[in-house]
């Protein structure tokens, strides 16, 4: 916030989401936190951003966000890990399926086998 004059919020929410979200978010998939205190760090960059915005202080933090047309960066990472799964499994990486992945032994799907995927990809998040 030090670094921009400015306090029109689409000039700040932009260099938010250019600058510092990337960084929160890089390589999520790989390092993706676990421990709630880890989590609690990255949204805190997020929240504190969100604060410093003049117009939208007093508002609790799920309003700031809605206001700013921005997600969660849990969601982020969800979506980051939604899309690697989905590229492993279609073939559109490097890592085999089978080192991730098992086909679920249920044979009734409803019309196609990546289906039996759906349990493993939802038990692992």
């Amino acid at each position: 916030m030090r670094t921009f004059i400015t306090r029109d919020i689409t000039t700040l929410k932009s260099a938010f989401v250019t600058y510092v979200r990337p960084l929160l978010e890089y390589n999520s998939v790989v390092w993706s936190p676990q421990q709630v205190s880890d989590i609690h760090a990255l949204d805190q960059a997020q929240t504190r951003f969100t604060k410093c915005l003049p117009s939208l202080r007093h508002l609790p933090y799920s309003l700031r966000i809605e206001q700013l047309g921005l997600q969660p960066l849990k969601m982020h990472r969800l979506i980051g890990d939604l899309v690697t799964r989905y590229k492993i499994v279609f073939h559109l990486t490097c890592f085999r399926m089978s080192d991730y992945f098992t086909y679920s032994p249920v044979h009734v799907t409803s019309g196609h086998l990546i289906n039996c995927l759906f349990p493993i990809l939802l038990s692992t998040l």
